[in-house]
């Protein structure tokens, strides 16, 4: 079963449930979908990649409103913001953990056969490749960072 059709199952699920805040989450998730799916040289089908990364990219502007909301002490439309990003997360692989991240970063800068900070480009070129839907972007680069200035 392909992602689109889970998003509407859930959806179905979600309005017997009363389930407002993951119908709204969902909701959204699947416009996203259709979105990409029209888009120029988009074929019908998006690729399980491309899907990892409109739903990764759906939990960051939730995450990112939601610390905003904080800022602005609105913790109720924070909450909402928050909750919607779990809804959308359970779609997701579970995350590397830290020690598993360094690991494969680890793994990859031998492969590349990099010797420090200015074989970045080339880390990080591999490690997005690899390890997509398993980690976010900021926190590779981090990594790769703190690895390649460590050689």
């Amino acid at each position: 079963m392909s992602l689109e059709e889970r998003i509407n199952q859930d959806i179905k699920s979600a309005m017997l449930a009363k389930d407002k805040v993951k119908l709204e989450a969902l909701r959204a998730v699947k416009s996203a979908i259709l979105l990409a799916k029209t888009e120029k040289g988009a074929g019908d089908v998006l690729s399980l990649e491309a899907e990892l990364k409109l739903l990764q990219k759906q939990v960051k502007q939730r995450k990112e409103s939601a610390e905003i909301y904080s800022q602005q002490n609105r913790p109720e439309l924070a909450e909402k913001e928050l909750l919607e990003a779990k809804a959308i997360e359970a779609y997701l692989p579970s995350m590397l953990t830290e020690e598993e991240l360094k690991n494969e970063i680890l793994t990859l800068v031998k492969a590349a056969g990099a010797k420090g900070p200015s074989d970045m480009g080339r880390v990080m070129g591999m490690a997005t490749k690899a390890l997509a839907g398993k980690a976010e972007g900021k926190a590779i680069a981090d990594m790769v960072k703190s690895i390649l200035a460590s050689l």
